[in-house]
């Protein structure tokens, strides 16, 4: 059940923090000016009462959201173009195959200088690192369309248009789901990594970096926390989202919930 799970996954992580901070205390030396996870978890609560951190979450979150939407509004429509058009899709593989597992961070310095306008070139290195596991999902949902149910409409009278739309990307949306839930945290990443490489006014990354120049370790861990508290939460939400839309899904495929 979701909620054992859950409960296993909270036990999981209180463990790990008991065991972080008996070593930082106990084991490490001195000498290694780390914070130990309770006053980590300290700063991240008075975090919430920073208008400054807060204020670069908002931004943070809007970047990434903003790109997440471009992501998808290019990324789903290509995708069905490709796997709907298989000499098209031959065509363009070898580019995609090409350019996919070039490491989206890396083309961070690129952007800043070819992109003069900060919050513009952030959006575009999240749009850029999101849009593959997209597309490459929607391919694979496309590809995965059961060919005797478009073969049974067309005998019924349908165009290719009445398939695509009936039985096509009925039957690609949840893997289009799983895509997005994926490039949700591939661009929670780049937003944060633009923002520590490239600066900037306000974002997680920003603050991060201020904290940094003061060697303030434990305001760097605490907002790095709040990062990843969010993290869990869009996939939370996302997964959610896929188990309540998808339910079909899962049990067509032997995924559902245990």
């Amino acid at each position: 059940m979701t909620g054992a799970r859950l409960l296993r996954g909270a036990a999981g992580a209180a463990g790990f923090l008991v065991l972080g901070e008996l070593v930082i205390r106990f084991v490490v030396s001195d000498d290694l000016d780390f914070p130990a996870p309770s006053t980590i978890l300290y700063e991240a609560v008075g975090l919430l009462g920073d208008t400054e951190f807060l204020s670069g979450v908002g931004t943070t979150l809007t970047n990434w959201a903003l790109g997440l939407l471009i992501a998808i509004a290019v990324a789903v429509p290509a995708g069905v173009l490709l796997g709907a058009l298989a000499p098209v899709e031959r065509a363009i593989r070898p580019v995609l195959e090409f350019m996919r597992p070039i490491p989206s961070v890396a083309i961070i310095p690129l952007a800043i200088l070819l992109i003069p306008v900060d919050e513009l070139m952030k959006v575009s290195v999240i749009v850029y690192a999101s849009i593959w596991p997209i597309l490459i999902n929607t391919l694979y949902g496309m590809h995965d369309v059961d060919p005797l149910a478009k073969e049974s409409l067309r005998s019924f009278g349908f165009g290719g248009s009445a398939v695509l739309l009936r039985v096509s990307l009925p039957s690609a949306a949840p893997f289009v789901a799983t895509g997005v839930r994926i490039a949700a945290g591939v661009a929670l990443v780049l937003a944060v990594s633009a923002e520590l490489l490239a600066g900037g006014v306000a974002g997680i990354g920003v603050y991060v970096n201020v904290a940094g120049s003061g060697n303030r370790t434990d305001l760097i861990m605490a907002a790095t926390f709040w990062a990843g508290v969010i993290g869990v939460l869009a996939n939370l939400l996302l997964m959610a989202g896929e188990r309540r839309l998808f339910h079909w899904h899962r049990m067509r495929t032997g995924a559902a919930e245990s």
